[in-house]
């Protein structure tokens, strides 16, 4: 009876430290989406030589911001979310968490491409670089990718998380050997 109230103490400690890994996760996931946005917005330039530039000029930048907006979005809701026990939510989170997470793939790679093109041009395609003239948008750029990254972090954390929580609510399947699977057949 002793042994049977410690492990429900000890799965019951496992299961809180587990949340609020979650809590965590998620509570850091928002301000680095929203910083990542806020980064992205309001960065512009102008070039005497070469005019204006602001995010809205590059598609991979107005792709970042979308992508942002509902993960920051999507992070403030669960957050919510796990601090109600209305259901069982495990499985919607962990299928959330994972399309989030590779949404924040595509954007993250789509923006490195932009800033690398930014940077070093394409000579086969006439691009010359244009952080030489636009420094301070390219360096904002940059600073939002790295937060991006991190809160990118965060969800494939968060995912790991949700999968762990969803799958170890079933118990392994057994292995049987051949000769257990001809006694079932019989």
């Amino acid at each position: 009876m002793g042994e049977e109230r410690e492990t429900t103490i000890t799965s019951s400690n496992h299961h809180n430290s587990l949340r609020f890994l979650e809590l965590s996760l998620r509570l850091v996931a928002t301000p680095l989406c929203a910083a990542s946005l806020w980064l992205t917005v309001v960065d512009k330039q102008t070039s005497d030589s070469y005019g204006n530039v602001e995010f809205s000029d590059l598609s991979g930048l107005r792709y970042l911001v979308c992508i942002n907006a509902i993960s920051m979005a999507y992070s403030a809701a669960s957050t919510l979310f796990c601090c109600f026990k209305c259901f069982d939510r495990d499985w919607i989170l962990l299928i959330v968490d994972q399309l989030v997470a590779y949404l924040m793939v595509t954007s993250g790679s789509a923006v490195a491409e932009v800033l690398y093109l930014a940077r070093e041009g394409e000579r086969k395609a006439s691009w010359s670089e244009a952080c030489s003239y636009f420094g301070r948008f390219c360096d904002r750029i940059k600073g939002s990718l790295a937060l991006h990254l991190a809160a990118l972090l965060s969800f494939i954390a968060l995912a790991l998380v949700s999968a762990y929580q969803v799958f170890s609510k079933f118990e392994a399947p057994s292995v049987s050997t051949a000769k257990e699977a001809a006694q079932v057949e019989q």
